[in-house]
């Protein structure tokens, strides 16, 4: 077989086995619905189970697994980070909510000027 035909093969599996697993979650969604008069813990069991197999076959496809390895390498980049120091934190936090004010303060200041300009060049204020 060529690279080709491997691909469209390949593809053709995974798009079944998408679809098997949509169909296992819907399966599991109208299971929970239509068994309402059972215990709540078995249906939620149900729907748990019915997600996790959905899951693993979604896992299976090549969109999964590129997937999965998005998130591994996600997760190296993330352990390179230098995080910022508690106090670092606090000083940039209380420094935004210093600016929010200080803008919010000069917006209303504009506003009442705005207002008390309008106001006297229509003749309706007193």
């Amino acid at each position: 077989m060529s690279a080709r035909e491997e691909s469209t093969s390949s593809s053709g599996l995974d798009t079944a086995r998408l679809v098997v697993a949509i169909l296992i979650l819907v399966g599991g969604i109208v299971g929970f619905y239509y068994f309402a008069d059972k215990g709540l813990v078995y249906r939620v069991l149900g729907i748990l189970a019915a997600s996790i197999a959905s899951i693993a076959l979604i896992l299976a496809t090549a969109m999964g697994k590129s997937f999965l390895g998005f998130l591994r390498e996600s997760r190296v980049e993330v352990r390179k980070m230098i995080w910022p120091t508690r106090q670092e934190t606090m000083q940039s936090t209380l420094v935004v909510v210093a600016l929010v004010f200080l803008v919010g303060l000069l917006l209303w200041t504009l506003d009442a000027m705005l207002f008390w300009g309008v106001s006297h060049l229509t003749g309706q204020g007193k």
